[in-house]
């Protein structure tokens, strides 16, 4: 029987988790892995250097040199490959990253992968006496700046959604005579030794950093549109968002206060750029929303274009395993998608329900609490194990650790009792 020739792009976690679960079945797939970096781990890698890499391309990395994980090693594995017993419940960088390289090698993915390979479009294209559709696939050497065009008949995206910084419109920003930056190539506190610094945006990453430079700055802003129920530091004072940027250094906030400081730090997230797929793949995004996926993961109009890794406001490895399972599945014949309206009504079902709970279209990728029923509900499509509920408890418990103790929750450790 001839293999199916799939392709995966990104060398990531998501990546690996596609590569591992196709690769369980080589008599049923021909695996080819483009990775555009020199080696594997996508957003864990650290980089010192911010822009662009030796190759001009931008640099994909948004990782800065103290960060640890804001979920516990317990509910971050691989279903199928667990995290050292020994490490601390929040890990380094540098040890998630070690994890990754590990599973790697133990499913034995590195002779799948080709390393400084920057996949430069992608299309679908008609496959000759068939009724199906082929993927043509053009990726570019980028030491020898060489040029491939390969031919696939299915394609899984796994590219991250955490590298192309979104800069919000503020007014004034562009004459603001100190530092201006994003997350995305902030890398250590010293840059902002005894400086006033406004930290624009209160999720995750921009709590983090705050704690981090908080040591090192003279003074913190932090602007959002909430108010933290957590202890900050006494050199931290939260403010409304920004109404205006002055060219003197002052800042005003929504509510009329003012302040002068040295630097903006932008941690207002990033944007889900697929600038490689070509119009004709039946995609679009729209406000960081991918549209026409059926459950967040199947191109609705070419199905053997899927995308893994895409939700957020999860446990994102287990998620990953899911979805890559899933995919395996269908692309194995294994199981069968719904007829395209089908599909399409369920993506459009789910879009409505959470509009009428609040969410702008932005986080129609997001799905927190609603993440335990999609693992059910993927679990079941694939045809494979529930995941245990252990996981959605502990979730739950960090998480309002998180909420309420911010700056000591990190000093929590966990233990596995086995019953």
């Amino acid at each position: 029987m001839k293999r199916l020739r799939v392709c995966v792009i990104g060398g990531g976690a998501a990546g690996l988790a596609a590569a591992r679960h196709l690769t369980s079945q080589l008599n049923a797939f021909d695996v080819s892995v483009f990775e555009q970096a020199s080696c594997i781990g996508g957003t864990w890698v650290y980089n010192e250097n911010t822009g662009r890499d030796e190759h001009g391309l931008p640099i994909h990395s948004s990782m800065y040199r103290n960060l640890r994980t804001n979920l516990p090693k317990e509910v971050m594995a691989f279903p199928d490959f667990p995290f050292p017993s020994e490490w601390p419940s929040f890990l380094t960088h540098q040890q998630v990253l070690q994890y990754l390289q590990s599973y790697t090698s133990h499913f034995g993915l590195y002779r799948y992968i080709h390393f400084n390979s920057f996949v430069q479009s992608i299309r679908p294209i008609v496959n000759q006496g068939t009724s199906t559709s082929l993927w043509e696939v053009i990726v570019v050497d980028t030491p020898y700046k060489k040029t491939s065009v390969l031919l696939f008949e299915a394609v899984i995206v796994c590219n991250g959604r955490y590298s192309v910084p979104f800069i919000p419109e503020i007014h004034g920003l562009e004459h603001f005579p100190g530092l201006v930056m994003h997350s995305h190539d902030y890398r250590h506190s010293k840059i902002f030794q005894q400086m006033n610094v406004v930290i624009v945006g209160a999720g995750n990453s921009g709590q983090d950093i705050c704690l981090e430079i908080a040591d090192s700055s003279n003074f913190v802003y932090l602007s959002h549109k909430r108010c933290l129920p957590c202890k900050l530091p006494d050199n931290v004072k939260e403010c409304k968002p920004i109404a205006s940027v002055a060219s003197d250094g002052g800042v005003q906030f929504e509510d009329g206060t003012k302040v002068k400081v040295d630097a903006i730090l932008l941690c207002t997230g990033y944007e889900i750029k697929i600038p490689f797929l070509d119009d004709n793949c039946g995609i679009q995004v729209r406000n960081n929303r991918v549209i026409h996926l059926y459950k967040h993961i199947f191109a609705v109009m070419n199905p053997t274009l899927s995308f893994i890794g895409l939700c957020f406001h999860v446990c994102p490895f287990p998620l990953f395993s899911l979805q890559a399972q899933f995919v395996t599945a269908v692309l194995s014949g294994v199981k069968t998608l719904p007829f395209e309206e089908e599909m399409l009504a369920d993506e459009e079902r789910e879009f409505q329900e959470k509009l009428c709970s609040g969410f702008q279209e932005k986080y129609a990728h997001s799905l927190g609490e609603r993440q335990w029923t999609y693992n059910r509900a993927i679990a079941h499509l694939a045809g494979i194990k529930t995941p245990s509920t252990v996981c959605k408890a502990l979730y739950d418990h960090v998480i309002w650790r998180r909420t309420n103790f911010l700056m000591d929750y990190k000093n929590d450790d966990f233990r596995q009792i086995k019953r």
